[in-house]
């Protein structure tokens, strides 16, 4: 939800600079296909059915396909706000990593939104001494806002990459100036949208709560 709520940010704030939302179809975003595999993969990992019975191969699974999304975000690199999204993913996964492939939720953000400790595998855990803790979820949004969550410092890295990624190309749609994963301007739009923009937003992926 935390990508979402920076994706509506972006689109509302490009729309406010007169920018063209059409000009999110022209992002070419190369090797897609990964991040299709991985956030498929973590969709069926956390289902109940499956996070039930994974057991202790729970978090190897969950660090593999959060690899291969990452490898499908470091690939785009030149894209706008790219390299912000690598730094807060990459602030996620060391996080990840050094707890055994849990992300560790802080206690007092878990509470300000009423939840507790899930009870079946999940990305997300409770740590009575995290390593790495200024990376994990520390935070949490307002428990008003739909979809409400705990977030860590990597999680707002990447969303203000989302932001400056959907705020560029669309004010650059203006000028019908497509862009590829080299970050280099190429010919000109059609303003067709293309499968693209999908997998750029799934970089946050790097984490899934």
């Amino acid at each position: 939800m935390f990508i979402l709520y920076a994706l509506l940010a972006g689109l509302l704030i490009g729309m406010l600079i007169g920018g063209s939302w059409l000009a999110l179809g022209s992002i070419r975003f190369r090797w897609a296909p990964l991040v299709v595999i991985g956030f498929l993969a973590q969709i069926v990992l956390f289902s109940d059915a499956v996070a039930e019975r994974v057991g202790d191969a729970g978090p190897a699974l969950y660090v593999i396909s959060t690899l291969l999304v990452g490898a499908a975000v470091v690939r785009n690199v030149g894209l706008p706000g790219m390299p912000l999204i690598v730094l807060g993913a990459a602030s996620n996964m060391a996080a990840i990593l050094a707890n055994n492939g849990f992300m560790p939720a802080s206690p007092g953000a878990l509470a300000a939104l009423g939840k507790v400790a899930p009870v079946i595998y999940s990305n997300s855990s409770v740590v009575a001494h995290p390593a790495l803790e200024l990376l994990t979820d520390q935070f949490a949004l307002p428990r008003w806002v739909p979809g409400a969550n705990v977030f860590s410092v990597g999680d707002a890295v990447l969303g203000i990459g989302v932001v400056v990624l959907v705020v560029v190309t669309m004010h650059r749609g203006r000028k019908s100036t497509p862009l590829g994963g080299d970050g280099r301007s190429g010919t000109e739009s059609t303003g067709a949208p293309s499968a693209g923009i999908e997998g750029s937003i799934a970089a946050g992926g790097a984490e899934t709560h």
